[in-house]
């Protein structure tokens, strides 16, 4: 359990609260959930720049980090097709994977094919049923999905200014604005509230935020002056109880509970808003292809772990479907910016490949 780890290494609560988000970030799961302390373990794991644990802004947004992989393929001779759509795996007589059928019809051949998208896309759209063993096809229906996050992007006219750290008169960024602010963290309890009213259908009352200012290390990411604010939020249901989905109401009436929020930590933020996205679990289904809007494309539970990603005897990225390759945060070692799932895959990938 990650509060009995936290309680053993800290006693100030706001900070057991604050350390105790990223245990649960991602995961509809509350910090005295057992196996939270592993997800902890998770984002904390790694190094960036030579510093253990360290996380960083990418120059230009996240898109750049996508690019710079796109540049360095290209580099080397990858062709890369933007906005075509796969329709289905290709596979041979014997079952093997053959290239993909994009949806106007194109057909792309090739010896291995390696898919970034989730196990449910992967194996369950773009794979015929009957092509895969039933107890593996049972196997990738039963993964948990479910996600808490629900994503707001916000475009302010001016930086936000904490009644705990009041700006400097020339409004320029101070070292707080460059890091992420957690709030309403200052109990786990406060944690484990939002989470059980989640469990129940309702979107937290007092929601986890984690408020990021990229443009005030980043300013390119807006006009001179303003500012883009990420806020990554929990706990909301994909389902909301009743069964009603996320209307236009739904999805306004939480933004404003967020909003209220942070209205309480830095008054005159709601004034400084000029416009905002909101991504429920749904819409980053539907956006993004995350199963449940998931982030990790799987809960990152300890049963969805290890050998168990994303099924028992299919953790070495190989698949039931002969050159077809999983590479993607549904593989081993799961989510996250780091890489680790795709550079695995490749070695695999390449391994076989020189038996071709």
């Amino acid at each position: 359990l990650l509060g009995q780890i936290l309680d053993h290494w800290f006693e100030s609560e706001p900070l057991k609260a604050t350390l105790a988000t990223d245990a649960v970030i991602g995961a509809m799961a509350s910090p005295h959930t057992p196996g939270s302390g592993y997800v902890l373990l998770h984002h904390v794991m790694g190094e960036l720049e030579g510093r253990r644990g360290a996380w960083g802004y990418v120059a230009g947004g996240m898109g750049a980090l996508s690019q710079a992989i796109a540049h360095a393929a290209t580099a080397r001779g990858a062709h890369i097709f933007a906005e075509k759509a796969v329709c289905h795996v290709l596979l041979g007589r014997d079952g093997e994977a053959q290239g993909v059928a994009l949806q106007d019809g194109t057909e792309v051949r090739s010896k291995l094919v390696l898919s970034n998208a989730s196990p449910q896309i992967t194996f369950l759209e773009l794979i015929p049923q009957e092509q895969l063993p039933k107890d593996f096809v049972q196997r990738i229906r039963q993964v948990d999905t479910r996600s808490p996050v629900t994503k707001i992007n916000v475009a302010v006219d001016r930086l936000p200014s904490f009644l705990a750290a009041p700006n400097a008169r020339n409004g320029q960024p101070l070292p707080h604005h460059q890091c992420s602010i957690h709030l309403n963290c200052e109990g786990t309890q406060l944690l484990h509230q939002a989470f059980t009213e989640a469990t129940h259908g309702h979107p937290s009352s007092r929601p986890m935020i984690e408020l990021c200012i990229p443009s005030a290390l980043d300013p390119g990411l807006a006009p001179p002056g303003c500012h883009v604010v990420s806020l990554f939020t929990q706990y909301t249901p994909s389902v909301l109880a009743g069964g009603r989905s996320w209307d236009e109401q739904a999805r306004n009436a939480y933004a404003d509970t967020v909003f209220d929020c942070i209205e309480d930590y830095a008054p005159g933020f709601k004034a400084s808003v000029i416009g905002r996205d909101i991504l429920t679990p749904p819409d980053l289904e539907r956006i993004f292809g995350l199963p449940g809007g998931n982030i990790f494309h799987g809960g990152m539970s300890l049963d969805q772990l290890y050998f168990a990603r994303p099924a028992p005897s299919y953790s070495g990225y190989r698949s039931p479907v002969p050159g077809l390759y999983l590479c993607g945060s549904g593989a081993h070692p799961g989510g996250g910016v780091m890489g680790a799932a795709g550079r695995n895959a490749a070695q695999v990938a390449i391994k076989d490949f020189r038996h071709l």
